[in-house]
């Protein structure tokens, strides 16, 4: 008696090749998923993992290669003829329509009808059902705009599983959520997957590779460089792979890793007295030096970007006052912000940072023009200097600096975004999480900079979602929960475990967590 042969698998990439412009982008791209698995794809920025994808769904024509799905060879021409075979992309950016109701966005383009009339009673219990599955409890027929980030995630996931897709593809699902929904998202991850269903999972987070993935999939440099069981790769293994370095190399690195550790001598730089911006932001008191970097941690609709955007004129505050350099300074606009030397770099770089459509020159040199024109014309030779200098700093990959920022992998974008920040000249440089999205590599490019942007005398706010980032990133943290601040905590003593009972309790310690005096309040300070 022989062993029947095993399934063949749900899809089967191979040899996979496009190029843009003569820059290749994929040279030989591999994939395999098999059955009812949870498929990690890795790789830096840039490394392929969004052109292959693009390719699987018809957003791109392959110049080369082979697409084999539900064993039969296909070349969808458009994202909606994937949709319609079973596959469905999640991106990290909501592709959805703000203006319309979250039921419409679920059904967008498929409505549901009774006769030539919307049948809005059967899609508002489709999608009533649908959000239940992935943890939501929101009107079906309110505008999506009203909801939060994490909620309209949910919503795009929601909209994917009602085309009973038998591949899902989520790029970096979890970045706008909270931990309370990041598992319940797996464990929709997971009952997807046990009645078959497989899902390509897209991130930069190891751990939560290691948590909900069976097997991995890098690709380095447009190339797929290994595909391995997860329970058989160490992390450090992983990393290397993905870098292309020995895993030793990677090891002393870590050791001498990018570590902000006593805030600089420098003077007050910013001062927040009971900053408020309604609803959400109460009364935020925040200090931050020249030559240091203040980290601000905090759940969810803590405050934490309000705060930023009213220090930089984006938002007008409620209530309170700011002093800039020891002057009273109340920006109206993000125009006043940059020419006080305050600079933000949003969370959104999508939305609210990047024109797409624009060059990496032109977005780099957006907020200087004045600077670099003479009557109203930009002296190119001027620009082109100072564009190369920033792409060569920041190592930033592109064909050439007219190359459509668009076009550009995520932490690619992000180092544009900082170009600009930092081609301001600022003394107060704020931001609102500044790696989400990018590869091990090009974080640690990130952080390095921020390093520099400090020795430089620069005060830094840094806003970020991963306490490992905020505590190894910073100088002091300062802890928002429920539009308050409630704690100033020094970096070189605290726990991930400490940081995370500040922002849900504000400071209220169980008995077993021993002796926290080292990160206790500084109250004359949030005072």
């Amino acid at each position: 008696m022989t062993d029947s042969p095993p399934p063949p698998p749900l899809l089967r990439m191979s040899g996979v090749r496009k190029s843009f412009t003569g820059t290749i982008a994929l040279d030989h791209g591999d994939l395999e998923v098999r059955r009812g698995e949870v498929h990690a794809l890795m790789g830096q920025n840039g490394a392929g993992k969004s052109t292959l994808i693009k390719v699987l769904t018809g957003v791109y024509p392959a110049d080369a290669g082979d697409i084999e799905y539900e064993g039969t060879k296909v070349a969808f021409r458009s994202p909606y003829e994937a949709q319609r075979a079973g596959i469905s992309p999640i991106y990290q950016e909501i592709n959805l329509v703000p203006q319309r109701s979250v039921m419409e966005n679920v059904f967008l383009a498929r409505e549901l009808r009774r006769g030539p009339l919307l049948d809005r009673a059967r899609m508002r219990e489709q999608t009533t059902a649908l959000l239940a599955l992935v943890g939501i409890d929101v009107d079906p027929g309110a505008a999506l705009e009203q909801l939060n980030t994490a909620q309209q995630q949910m919503v795009a996931i929601a909209r994917a599983l009602s085309f009973d897709s038998r591949l899902l593809i989520m790029d970096e699902p979890t970045s706008s959520l909270h931990d309370r929904e990041v598992e319940t998202l797996f464990g929709v991850i997971r009952a997807l997957r046990d009645a078959g269903t497989s899902v390509i999972f897209i991130s930069h987070k190891l751990d939560e590779l290691y948590r909900i993935c069976q097997r991995v999939t890098i690709l380095r440099d447009g190339r797929t460089v290994a595909t391995a069981d997860l329970s058989e790769m160490s992390r450090l293994d992983l990393v290397a792979t993905m870098l292309g370095r020995a895993p030793d190399a990677i090891s002393q690195a870590g050791q001498t890793a990018f570590s902000r550790r006593g805030p600089g001598p420098g003077r007050v730089l910013l001062q927040t007295r009971d900053v408020a911006v309604e609803p959400k932001l109460r009364r935020a008191n925040v200090t931050v030096r020249a030559g240091e970097v203040v980290g601000i941690a905090g759940l969810l609709g803590s405050g934490r970007t309000e705060l930023a955007e009213a220090v930089c004129g984006a938002t007008p505050m409620s209530g309170g006052t700011l002093e800039l350099d020891g002057a009273p300074y109340r920006p109206s606009s993000p125009r006043e912000g940059l020419d006080h030397g305050v600079v933000l770099t949003p969370e959104d770089r999508k939305t609210e940072g990047l024109v797409g459509l624009m060059s990496v020159r032109e977005n780099i040199t957006l907020s200087i023009l004045g600077r670099i024109s003479r009557w109203g014309v930009v002296r190119r030779a001027e620009e082109t200097r100072l564009v190369q200098e920033f792409m060569d700093q920041l190592s930033i990959k592109a064909s050439s600096s007219a190359q459509p920022v668009a076009e550009l992998s995520g932490g690619n974008q992000q180092k544009v975004l900082l170009a600009r920040a930092l081609a301001v000249r600022p003394q107060l440089l704020l931001l609102d999480e500044p790696t989400r999205g990018v590869d091990v590599g090009a974080k640690r490019e990130i952080q390095e900079l921020v390093s520099r942007s400090v020795d430089d005398n620069r005060g830094v706010v840094l806003i970020s979602s991963e306490m490992e980032e905020i505590i190894e990133g910073s100088d002091r943290i300062h802890i928002l929960r429920d539009g308050e601040s409630v704690a100033y905590l020094d970096a070189r003593s605290v726990s991930n475990a400490q940081i995370m009972i500040y922002m849900a309790s504000g400071g209220s310690e169980p008995e077993d967590e021993g002796d926290t005096s080292a990160t206790m309040h500084n109250h004359q300070e949030l005072r």
